[in-house]
């Protein structure tokens, strides 16, 4: 295992924890309504008429523990050479790109903050996005699992840039993608694509 397999490695496994905790029980605070975005603080917002709006943790299955069969494998005690270590890097990876969506949230008319990952643009105009909860995912360190990866096809292209923060509106679609930059379990086509703002507004 290469010095880059062995950060990617200890990337999946920070990717476990947090998607581990997320789906142990309530949602942590730096996902709740008044703090979506992980330490950007915001009041309660009122959402798009007609939208119901959500937090990442809501797009995780009741139950889905994602390390359910790795808790008992030391990452430390695995060397640079060990088969096990790519093998291991590999079945994270599976996990993680397949994670189950929440089927209750399929055709809902929906309201979530994220950070913007570009996949189309031309211009300076975004045709074609994923949204993640949190700065430098699918960019900076490896993809979050795909039920936390949302992918985004706004009506009319926005003038984003790579992570900005967003609000996006439209109907949720559990309906899986894979890009060059992560698979993601749920797709929309958004009506509204705004600026986050700590108001909502």
């Amino acid at each position: 295992m290469t010095a880059s397999s062995r950060s990617l490695l200890a990337g999946l496994a920070a990717a476990f924890v947090m998607a581990s905790a997320q789906a142990a029980g309530p949602a942590p605070e730096a996902t709740t309504a008044t703090n979506p975005l992980g330490g950007k603080s915001s009041s309660p917002a009122k959402p798009a008429a007609g939208a119901k709006q959500i937090t990442w943790v809501e797009l995780v299955p009741p139950g889905w523990d994602p390390s359910k069969d790795f808790k008992d494998i030391d990452l430390g005690k695995l060397e640079d050479n060990d088969p096990r270590a790519a093998e291991l890097l590999q079945k994270m990876q599976d996990v993680l790109n397949n994670a189950p969506t929440n089927a209750a949230l399929n055709g809902v008319q929906v309201r979530l903050p994220g950070f913007v990952v570009p996949l189309e643009e031309s211009k300076g105009l975004v045709s074609e996005f994923l949204l993640v909860p949190y700065f430098g995912a699918c960019i900076h360190t490896p993809p979050p699992p795909a039920n936390q990866i949302l992918h985004v096809r706004p009506r009319t292209p926005v003038k984003f840039r790579a992570m900005d923060a967003v609000w996006v509106s439209g109907p949720l679609r559990t309906e899986r993608n894979d890009s060059m930059m992560g698979a993601s379990g749920y797709s929309m086509t958004a009506e509204a694509v705004t600026k986050y703002t700590e108001s909502g507004k």
